[in-house]
């Protein structure tokens, strides 16, 4: 047998199917003579084979390095997993078939719960309210940041979110930043001086992502690049291209212009499919975000409480996290037609105006306050949330969004801080007068959630409080 046949199982062949309904049937790769039925649609046997043999080994089989037809191994192969081989229909239309499957698959709807039911099958447990802010935020705007306790699961969740909505794992890239990266070639690579017409690719494939997610024909695929541990180096050093890529939507240059032929295109935008979730971890190592890192991106807190902690412990059947792969393929269409549909809006902003309005008024007071670009992408949180979340109240959603978008740039010392942490908290609770008492309680037993308008945001607040008397200093960021 050519290549490592022996490897392939019947999921890869499944997985070969699968990105053939995505990408469509190569014009050099139809059949001849054969078909593979599969829920009575029709595949080149060679082609699911070449492919198949990728996902079993890494490698792409070439089709013109094995034989086909009834009788061969490769065929063989496929008859033993249950696949039917047929005569070739002289009227079949391979490209009309992928069209229908590929209609198909924009109707499908996207949806949290299945995502939801998928991690816990797999054993990966994420609370609900987390799992739809970090959706919420992705599709309010493709940049998020995942920050907390280390080994809390946040680059996991970025890693199971990316593989269960992809087709195929060149859609993501998970990229360890380097505590020595001074300037953006670790990302996007640089010219070869001594080579004009080449180009020096990055080790981690990120330009090529780029640019993959820029094809015509890749536009209705989500593309992620993952940055684990984003804050090892200075952020604004390596990432500044993006950073003004992303507001501009102006492209990042690669190349001067010459006459020559060159391997990568002078400039690359960033494409309106392409994701990029940021881990982040607070220690003596890392550095801090600067504002207008923060003021870019929704940021996600990772905590542990006792409550989660103990139902991890207390588990009967702890196991390896499981693969879910590929299993939300279906609904990445609807991801990526959400996450680009401006006309998302809310019926009525009222509420968050005011809300908003209040938060501002203090944190300008401390020089943390937000901009336009912060109120917008807060009120398009709130209308994101009330389509994919529609049993979240107005409160929960506020909370979120003073959790992830206005609380994350304060900082400061106790002199700055202390009253403005004081009237925030006051802002979040529904008696303002039981601060004095509330303030130094537990969050897990000495109080009612009742008692708050937004206590997720409370809960942050009382938490800095309490730093900042016992330390003189506190910062969103917690170690």
């Amino acid at each position: 047998m050519p290549g490592q046949l022996e490897k392939i199982r019947h999921e890869d062949i499944i997985k070969a199917i699968e990105l053939i309904d995505t990408d469509g049937v190569p014009p050099d790769a139809q059949s001849i003579y054969y078909d593979l039925l599969h829920n009575n649609r029709r595949y080149p046997p060679k082609l699911v084979i070449s492919i198949a043999h990728k996902f079993a080994t890494g490698e792409l089989l070439p089709r013109d390095t094995f034989p086909g037809g009834k009788g061969t191994k490769e065929f063989k192969l496929l008859e033993k997993y249950g696949f039917v081989i047929v005569n070739k229909d002289p009227n079949f239309d391979y490209k009309k078939q992928i069209l229908n499957i590929q209609q198909q698959k924009k109707n499908i709807g996207f949806s949290t719960i299945a995502l939801k039911n998928d991690l816990k099958n797999a054993g990966l447990y994420y609370s609900n309210t987390l799992i739809d802010r970090f959706i919420g935020s992705l599709l309010t705007k493709p940049f998020v940041l995942l920050t907390g306790l280390s080994g809390s699961g946040k680059t996991r969740l970025a890693q199971s979110f990316a593989e269960w909505i992809c087709t195929d794992s060149s859609q993501y890239r998970i990229v360890p930043v380097g505590a020595d990266w001074t300037n953006r070639e670790p990302l996007l690579g640089y010219p070869n001086a001594l080579d004009p017409g080449s180009y020096i690719h990055p080790d981690y494939g990120t330009l090529r992502l780029l640019l993959d997610a820029s094809k015509p024909e890749n536009r209705g695929k989500p593309y992620f690049l993952i940055l684990d541990e984003m804050n090892l180096s200075h952020v604004e050093r390596y990432f500044a291209d993006f950073l003004s890529a992303m507001e501009s939507n102006t492209p990042i240059n690669l190349l001067s212009k010459s006459g020559e032929k060159q391997s990568v295109p002078e400039t690359v935008k960033l494409p309106s499919n392409l994701f990029i979730i940021g881990t982040v971890n607070i220690d003596e190592t890392t550095y801090m975000f600067s504002p207008k890192v923060l003021d870019r991106a929704n940021v996600i807190e990772f905590r542990i409480t006792e409550k989660a902690i103990n139902i991890f412990l207390n588990q009967t059947d702890v196991k390896k996290p499981g693969s879910i792969e590929r299993k939300g393929a279906r609904m990445a269409y609807k991801f990526v037609e959400l996450a680009t549909d401006q006309s998302i809006t809310l019926k009525s902003k009222e509420y968050f105006s005011e809300i908003l309005s209040k938060f501002f008024i203090e944190l300008k007071k401390v020089g943390a306050e937000f901009g336009y670009r912060s109120a917008f992408e807060a009120l398009r949180f709130a209308a994101v949330m009330k389509k994919t979340a529609p049993d979240w109240t107005d409160d929960t959603i506020m909370d979120a969004i003073i959790l992830q978008k206005l609380l994350p740039k304060l900082h400061g010392s106790r002199r700055k801080l202390e009253p403005v942490l004081k009237t925030l908290a006051k802002l979040c609770m529904v008696d303002p007068d039981s601060f004095e008492t509330l303030i130094k309680s537990e969050y897990q037993t000495d109080r009612d959630e009742g008692d708050y308008h937004f206590p997720e945001s409370y809960e942050k607040i009382r938490r800095m409080y309490n730093n900042l008397i016992d330390n003189g200093f506190t910062s969103f960021a917690e170690a």
